[in-house]
């Protein structure tokens, strides 16, 4: 028998889900003892890289598949609805929770709350081939991964990443961004990202907090202090040369609306949760794929005179990196390998801020 405890067990597992810098851009709504409501919401007014706003529904994918794994602990399967009246930018889910005696706990349920983002070197250990058919079976029948392995095919990634990162560190609509979402002096962070999980060494965060303070100083420092070149080797380069293998999950079908990238979502989360079940260590790398698809669909992104040349040259690279038909088919990227898990890392809201009362709906 279901309870309204018991669905607050489940949803204070659910709220790990990752999410683009730590946004968390759903909120939960407690019917009945069977039932859940998701208020979703987008960035995509406010922040560059949430395209259309599918990086958030991919988050509320792997939201929604967090809650089914929770669910399974309790023998409840779980029946997600979107409805379809409800505005794109502030979808809104239906979860309904029926008891099934056939459900065993899922094998990643102890994986919810250690999976993490890791954006130090790793291990340059090749995969097991174990471990590869894990996680090539995690994304289940719609998607496909794409490998890039060995030490050639690391180098290219990690060029395309330190190219991608210019842009990131250059234009202002990204440096509003990244002034946003970064919580200064912390380990930890309930809603950003601290700057001890950034991957940069301690100078080079401290450079970095002087710098953002004012975009003039950005500015500055870009143009005559080589201002990109440190955390751009520290971030991308020496990471991406520094893992297992890079991937990148493809849809067998191009995406077409938000269940589509719902779905894509809960893939992607099955193959994180998997990667840490495995005792590997993750890192998206999402940000070449957006900049590619601005300049593949030719929108302006940017006041910044130059970015949309730029983009192109990263969208060139990344076809020709993972060929083209991936890279139009690509829903996430990023790097994995073995290592220690991170020592400062993004943690969640209180499921208390996240709950709202029966009149929201």
């Amino acid at each position: 028998m279901t309870s309204d405890d018991t669905l607050r067990q489940i949803l204070d597992l659910a709220r790990w889900a990752p999410s683009g810098d730590n946004t968390q851009p759903w909120r939960f709504q407690i019917l009945d003892p069977h039932h859940v409501v998701v208020h979703g919401f987008d960035t995509r007014e406010h922040c560059v890289y949430d395209l259309d706003g599918h990086p958030s529904q991919i988050s509320i994918g792997a939201l929604i598949e967090t809650a089914a794994i929770a669910a399974s602990k309790h023998g409840l399967r779980v029946q997600a609805s979107r409805r379809v009246d409800a505005h794109e930018t502030r979808p809104i889910f239906d979860l309904h929770f029926h008891s099934d005696p056939g459900i065993t706990t899922s094998p990643l349920y102890d994986s919810i709350e250690r999976r993490s983002v890791q954006r130090r070197p790793l291990s340059m250990r090749a995969l097991q081939a174990s471990e590869r058919q894990a996680l090539d079976a995690a994304v289940g029948p719609k998607h496909d991964v794409v490998w890039l392995e060995g030490l050639g095919q690391r180098m290219r990634v990690a060029m395309l990443m330190f190219r991608s990162a210019r842009l990131r560190l250059i234009m202002p609509e990204a440096y509003e961004v990244h002034c946003d979402i970064i919580e200064w002096n912390a380990q930890f962070s309930r809603d950003r990202v601290p700057d001890q999980a950034l991957g940069t060494d301690p100078g080079t965060t401290r450079l970095m907090q002087f710098v953002m303070r004012d975009w003039n100083r950005v500015v500055f420092f870009n143009r005559y202090l080589a201002g990109t070149w440190a955390p751009r080797i520290q971030l991308d380069l020496i990471p991406g040369l520094a893992c297992a293998a890079h991937f990148v999950i493809c849809a067998k079908a191009a995406p077409k609306d938000i269940d589509d990238y719902v779905e894509a979502g809960r893939a992607v989360q099955r193959f994180w949760l998997t990667a840490t079940h495995l005792s590997l260590q993750l890192q998206p790398e999402v940000t070449p794929l957006v900049f590619a698809r601005y300049a593949r669909e030719h929108r302006q992104f940017s006041r910044l005179e130059g970015m949309s040349e730029q983009a192109a040259e990263v969208g060139a690279r990344l076809a020709r990196t993972v060929g083209s038909s991936n890279a139009s088919l690509a829903v996430f990227m990023g790097r994995v390998g073995a290592g220690q898990a991170a020592r400062a890392r993004s943690i969640r809201k209180p499921l208390s801020d996240l709950l709202l009362d029966d009149t929201s709906a």
